[in-house]
């Protein structure tokens, strides 16, 4: 019997055209890549793949199954779409991904109405990076995948996937109380461009964009501590040791040795619920999706 994740990689490979285009769009190694299609060689008793120059290319048998691999993928979505359709309710299992100030400040409230309104639904909710959760999604491994970029850095969505926009989520300049600029009402980001910098775990998304924007001030940005939490990054910034991006979506307790900066540059998140296209049909999807626009409306 075919194994489905092994015809998504498949899939993933027809559709990138490379093996390490395929690991990158499922956000795996590329030894996953090909230890999959090695097992999906054996399964099918004839060669998939062929040597071209330094890369790889569908043989006839390849191409023929990956033909399969696109309909069959989309026919498990429709499949589970029509179970529940048939029963007109959201009910069965849901698998959700977040991000971390997200299932702070945007689950619960969902969830809880969810909770309300289909009690025979049950999500199962993991704290995800955007990547990571987007990837998950790809396989089938999740459901959902609530996700952010920036006003001026957007994350690119695979394109069997469909985003429904939540939120646009602003952000502040956490400074320590005692800094030059802590009275000010509102403060550019330029002009902490030679500050220490406390940001996320280097090669996250947000870290990049970080980065990224800073240098387009013309200097290049000082990161001096990583730290994954944002209440982390507080203390740090408390303790006088540098300054950092402050969301205020999730943003819980500030510590009394903190001021917040509005930043007066268009600085925002963009916040998102991603879904695989066929998967728009199933009544649990549909109910998540609403309870997310619901309770991002309420923020």
């Amino acid at each position: 019997m075919l194994n489905l994740d092994r015809l998504r990689t498949l899939d993933a490979l027809a559709r990138h055209g490379s093996v390490s285009g395929a690991a990158d769009g499922l956000h795996v190694t590329t030894s996953a890549v090909s230890q999959q299609m090695a097992k999906l060689e054996r399964e099918i008793g004839q060669p998939l793949l062929a040597r071209n120059g330094r890369g790889v290319r569908l043989t006839d048998a390849g191409r023929l199954l990956a033909d399969h691999a696109a309909r069959i993928i989309s026919q498990v979505e429709h499949a589970q779409a029509d179970v529940e359709a048939q029963r007109g309710r959201a009910v069965g299992e849901l698998r959700v991904g977040a991000f971390p100030t997200a299932m702070r400040g945007l689950l619960p409230q969902a969830l809880t109405a969810l909770r309300a309104d289909h009690p025979d639904l049950r999500v199962l909710v993991r704290e995800k990076e955007p990547e990571e959760s987007m990837a998950a999604v790809v396989r089938g491994d999740l459901d959902l995948a609530v996700a952010i970029d920036w006003h001026n850095k957007r994350m690119p969505v695979p394109a069997e996937l469909a985003r429904t926009h939540l939120l646009d989520d602003s952000v502040d300049i956490a400074v320590p109380a005692g800094h030059p600029l802590a009275a000010r009402p509102q403060v550019t980001l330029a002009e902490f461009a030679d500050e220490e910098w406390i940001s996320w775990n280097e090669g996250q998304f947000c870290h990049e964009w970080l980065v990224f924007t800073l240098r387009g001030t013309g200097t290049e940005p000082r990161v001096t501590h990583i730290a994954e939490e944002h209440h982390t990054q507080l203390a740090f910034v408390e303790a006088g040791l540098g300054v950092c991006v402050a969301p205020r979506l999730g943003r819980g307790p500030v510590p009394p040795g903190v001021r917040l900066l509005p930043v007066c540059d268009t600085v925002r998140r963009h916040v998102y619920v991603v879904r695989r296209e066929d998967a728009g049909l199933r009544p649990s999807v549909r109910a998540a999706v609403e309870a997310l626009r619901e309770a991002a409306a309420r923020l």
